[in-house]
């Protein structure tokens, strides 16, 4: 399960003796449901006031976390250290939060295939869920996250999750049970099942109405107006409640007010573009300007959605931004990492983010028809088929298994817990849908070549100027690179060593705005001018922590060859945390099978013709995503802000 910047990891507990799973036969499909339906359990609940469901006592709930055993098998455990006297966990065995997207997983694979199994799992998790919603009380309609294995709620687990009790507000698991909730609305519609699921969404919805209550103002971040009406001030638990509020609003619920508004603050969230951070995303956390990371990132799939069901092109457009100019970026700087803040620091990669990816790429392509993300969108999930810093599958199809995470240095997470296993799922009944992708993405089973942003954090000190290590790395809004920055007094200078390149870059040096700061930092690479930054920011308002990590994009280019560059401060004491090295034109190379695709992503101004292997097929986009060229040959057009797809 993913929190603001905080990953709940497995191996916690200690474990009761558990079912094992054992590996399934292979399908001709690559959705294989078998892991999760391991991690399927049915309880029944002690009486518990506010809190029923519909039918019979017993429930369906899912496992948290599954673990390998020496002979390959899994067993399934709970979160938080284990207490075998009492059978409970200092968390939970079960939580709300991944019985929800279990329930879409099941959903969908129902709508997809027919399977009358994946229907009764979906009832079964979706009551299950239901359990979990408070009826009574001052927090009617929320829900509580963990349940103990025997069914009892616990509503303030160790550690403690905000908000606290768990259902004492609105939540990211609020937000995720309107999505499987809306899902399971309009595929059981009609029935007295969907009667009772209806029933508990407006319930759900209308304990957003505190949220809602706020539409139309604003908070000030950092000298930005950001929305103050997203759920826990987030764009991405927002997104997940806009898929359900979609899928309900298509299904004939009367919700097209609230599909808008929040889709509008989620919309609001969108900045930059090709040469500037954060290069046209939508940024998840409305209470960071510096803060993007992969998981729960489906901003783009929300917009697109909300888009068609309300008719409104305009919420479309900023997820066609993110599509076609910020997942190019991503993806020639590193992939789906778990956490750009700013700098690529947390580059654990997990399902969950590659998913979000996945799913906004392909709904933006349905919406606007655009090919080009289809491209992206294999790429994007070659991941699961080795493309990925461990050059080895993180999806297993005859299993059903998902890793629960792979680590810059390659080192795989093995095991295959609840939300690894949903996404990867969700991902693959994508991939069945789509074919041209998932033979896109089958083809990419490693990484050939990546040549992106990079990051340079340390240089050569002078006048003064020292190298700072604070308590924490974490500002409470963004992080520091290494875990330090360079204070530069006036007079005081970094000289900053880099890598020669064969083509100019931008230069994006990452400082702290502060407000008031008088302080201006001047950058020059062998006595030419790059450009000046002054330090003072907006004014602080709503934000965790005065000033803003942000990266600058200096006016002039690193020219082709420079190994140094040099900051000198002016006027005051400036924070510089490091400098980003963007190349006019990076690369993403992923191969297989005698078969290479190489994406190619331009912050150029102008256009740039590139050389590509002898009878390369080459579709050129522009930064809308428009395909403006189809050629085959030796040479490969990238357009100013857009991206190129070389396949051969």
């Amino acid at each position: 399960m993913k929190r603001r910047s905080v990953l709940l990891g497995s191996g916690l507990a200690l474990t009761a003796p558990l079912l094992t799973s054992t590996p399934a036969h292979s399908a001709t499909r690559l959705t294989n449901t078998a892991h999760l339906d391991f991690l399927c359990d049915t309880v029944t609940p002690p009486a518990q006031a506010g809190h029923s469901t519909s039918g019979a006592a017993a429930i369906g709930v899912l496992w948290t976390y599954a673990e390998p055993n020496a002979d390959g098998t899994y067993r399934r455990i709970g979160g938080g250290p284990y207490d075998a006297a009492t059978d409970t966990y200092g968390q939970g065995a079960f939580n709300s939060d991944d019985i929800a997207r279990a329930a879409v997983v099941y959903v969908r694979h129902w709508k997809q295939t027919g399977s009358a199994s994946s229907r009764a799992a979906a009832s079964s998790l979706l009551r299950g869920l239901a359990y979990f919603q408070t009826l009574s009380g001052p927090h009617r309609g929320n829900f509580v996250l963990w349940m103990q294995p025997d069914g009892t709620l616990h509503p303030s687990p160790e550690p403690v999750e905000l908000p606290d009790p768990s259902d004492s507000g609105p939540s990211y698991w609020l937000a995720r049970a309107i999505w499987a909730l809306g899902e399971g609305y309009a595929a059981f519609r009609g029935t007295s099942f969907g009667d009772f699921l209806r029933s508990r969404l407006d319930l759900a919805i209308g304990a957003l109405d505190v949220v809602l209550a706020r539409y139309g103002k604003y908070q000030v971040i950092d000298g930005r107006r950001v929305p103050a009406w997203l759920i826990v001030d987030g764009a991405d638990a927002t997104a997940e409640a806009v898929l359900g509020l979609s899928a309900y609003a298509s299904a004939g619920g009367r919700v097209h007010s609230i599909l808008r508004r929040f889709s509008e603050g989620i919309a609001e969230m969108s900045g930059g573009d090709a040469r500037s951070w954060p290069f046209g995303a939508v940024l998840p956390w409305a209470l960071s300007l510096s803060d993007w990371h992969a998981w729960a990132s489906q901003m783009p799939a929300a917009l697109a959605r909300a888009g068609q069901v309300l008719g409104d092109d305009r919420l479309v457009r900023p997820a066609v931004t993110d599509s076609a100019v910020f997942t190019p970026w991503l993806l020639t700087s590193g992939g789906p990492d778990n956490g750009r803040l700013p700098a690529a620091i947390d580059r654990n990669q997990i399902a969950y983010g590659i998913d979000s990816r996945l799913q906004s790429l392909v709904a933006v392509a349905s919406v606007s028809s655009r090919t080009g993300f289809e491209r992206l969108a294999g790429i994007v999930a070659s991941w699961y088929f080795g493309a990925n810093a461990a050059g080895t599958p993180a999806y297993d199809p005859v299993t059903g298994r998902t890793v629960d995470g792979i680590a810059p240095d390659g080192t795989v997470n093995r095991n295959a817990g609840a939300e690894s296993t949903i996404h990867g799922l969700l991902s693959m009944l994508v991939l069945d849908a789509n074919p041209s992708v998932a033979a896109l993405a089958r083809q990419g089973t490693g990484i050939v070549e990546r040549v992106g942003s990079s990051t340079i954090s340390s240089g050569e000190l002078a006048g003064g100027a020292v190298e700072v290590t604070p308590p924490s790395a974490w500002t409470g809004e963004s992080q520091y690179t290494d875990g330090k920055y360079l204070s530069l007094p006036a007079g005081a200078s970094v000289r900053f060593t880099v890598p020669a390149a064969s083509q100019p870059r931008l230069v994006q040096p990452i400082v702290d705005l502060q407000p008031g700061s008088a302080a201006v930092t001047r950058w020059s690479a062998g006595g030419r001018s790059l450009g000046t930054i002054s330090h003072r920011g907006g004014a602080q308002g709503a934000s965790p922590a005065p000033g803003a990590l942000l990266p600058i994009t200096l006016g002039a280019e690193l020219p082709a060859g420079s190994t140094s560059i040099t900051a000198l401060a002016a006027g005051g004491t400036g924070i510089v945390d490091a400098v980003l090295l963007e190349p006019l034109v990076s690369r993403y190379v992923i191969g297989g099978s005698g078969h290479t695709t190489t994406l190619l992503r331009s912050a150029a101004r102008t256009p740039v013709s590139v050389s590509v292997p002898a009878s390369s097929t080459v579709e050129s986009y522009d930064g809308s995503g428009v395909l403006r060229s189809r050629s085959t040959g030796s040479r490969a057009l990238v357009l100013p802000g857009g991206f190129t797809i070389v396949r051969r």
